[in-house]
């Protein structure tokens, strides 16, 4: 009885083991060919993506299986415990359940997809190899973050996601504007970072561990036990909240998105318009009990995903280019997404970011060709083919559709407010800073103060 017991614990642990195993080997096949330099050839990296992928997408349809067959809600893997002092622990743990075997299959399908349409789109491409080096970084932290089941796992996933997300969009790095794009993005994560650290540093003064379990208890997901009450309790779900508003590049932080269609076509379909603006999402969905925790969390939940919606639907409606355009429709369904979470439907926020990421991958890959098309209609009509407005524009007053073409246009004023106001104030502070820093080592090290010119009196 004991051995029918264990044998699928064992089977889990490997199968889940080597989810992981095949992104890292390939991350690190790719980084140690970089250190000797050695370039392999496209069709040695092609071979390699879709092994790695293929052998790790073989391991979570098969724990998938074992799961259903052998009725398992949920196996955790544990790496051992690296720190433990009487106030702190800290492990690297991973979790099979019906959200991370959902998620990792999704990223595993699309990861795979992309890379096969990669490999033709990017050919001779000078920074080809680069490409897939971070793409492998995303894939490993993708599959890490989907399969975390502690605050340290999921961290260190999302921050190798952070990382290769942003490197993709200043991929051409001899035009100006990717460069720049790629740091205004980057900065916005790392106020989400923040907050997510934030948040597993409260983790571990509430329950001494940043394990998922202590929060929601041993029941498997979305079940959880009714452990969550206190303020503190709705402090972390204010973390978690500004996390996942930073990475899913909800109101306030929309103004990256667009930035983000700077990089290749590849990238912009699996980051920007399948997984990485799903994150957000992804991180509510797991720690969904803590929103339950107070029902103004709850509401603001929702506020905050039905103001995206609608903000990304309003912006997207005057884009000129069809990434962007993609982009906002991505982030309408994005808001949707985060509604249906605030308001407690786990299972159709689930299934609506699988079909919704799927679909938007394909639009994406599908967009330079479906403009080839529309170019050729066009040609062979002798116009453009006229385009039906929306009943509701219509009926408004055109005092008001001309305030909405103008916000829609400056996407809320959003990035000006940021700048403005948040942006800017911050900068004088740090160049005061550095200011009195410089003045005090000079200070230190004896150097003459220079003196102020006399005022001139008359």
């Amino acid at each position: 009885m004991n051995e029918t017991m264990t044998d699928p614990a064992q089977l889990l642990t490997t199968l889940g083991l080597i989810i992981v195993a095949m992104p890292v080997l390939l991350v690190a096949m790719f980084f140690g060919a970089f250190l000797i330099n050695r370039h392999p050839g496209e069709q040695k990296i092609s071979f390699c993506i879709q092994f790695a992928i293929g052998v790790s997408l073989l391991a979570a349809a098969s724990a998938a299986a074992t799961m259903l067959w052998h009725r398992v809600a949920q196996h955790p893997i544990e790496l051992g415990d690296w720190v433990i002092t009487p106030h702190y622990h800290l492990k690297f743990e991973f979790v099979l359940d019906l959200l991370s075997l959902s998620y990792v299959t999704l990223t595993l399908v699309l990861c795979a997809v992309i890379g096969a349409f990669s490999t033709r789109y990017l050919h001779r491409e000078r920074g080809y190899e680069r490409f897939f080096v971070l793409f492998a970084l995303f894939l490993l932290g993708m599959v890490t973050t989907s399969l975390s089941d502690t605050v340290e796992t999921l961290f260190a996933g999302w921050e190798m996601v952070g990382l290769s997300s942003v490197l993709l969009i200043a991929f051409f790095q001899e035009r100006p504007s990717p460069p720049r794009n790629g740091l205004r993005v980057w900065i916005v994560y790392r106020v989400c970072d923040v907050a997510l650290m934030l948040a597993a540093i409260l983790m571990h003064e509430i329950n001494g561990a940043g394990d998922f379990d202590h929060l929601v208890g041993n029941s498997a997901w979305p079940a959880h036990d009714p452990l969550l009450i206190g303020p503190h309790f709705t402090l972390l779900g204010v973390l978690f909240v500004i996390a996942a508003a930073g990475k899913s590049a909800l109101v306030p932080f929309c103004g990256w998105l667009p930035r983000a269609m700077e990089g290749p076509t590849p990238s912009s379909a699996v980051f920007y318009g399948a997984l990485s603006v799903h994150l957000g999402a992804f991180l509510l969905l797991r720690v969904s009990p803590v929103l339950d925790s107070s029902i103004w969390l709850q509401i603001a939940v929702v506020v905050l995903g039905v103001t995206t919606s609608a903000f990304a639907y309003l912006s997207g409606r005057v884009q000129s280019d069809i990434k962007s355009a993609l982009a906002f429709a991505s982030l309408t369904q994005v808001g949707i997404i985060i509604a249906e979470i605030g308001l407690g439907f786990r299972y159709l926020a689930l299934l609506h970011l699988l079909g919704h990421a799927c679909l938007r991958t394909l639009q994406f890959l599908r967009a330079p060709s479906l403009l080839h098309d529309h170019h050729q209609l066009e040609n062979a009509i002798g116009s453009r083919p006229h385009e039906e407005g929306v009943m509701w524009e219509q009926k408004l007053p055109p005092a008001t559709q001309r305030w909405l073409y103008r916000f829609a246009l400056e996407r809320g004023y959003l990035d000006s407010i940021l700048e403005k106001g948040i942006a800017r104030p911050f900068v004088r502070l740090f160049r005061g800073l550095d200011a009195l820093e410089t003045k005090w080592a000079k200070w230190l090290d004896g150097e003459p103060q220079a003196e102020k010119a006399p005022r001139n009196l008359q």
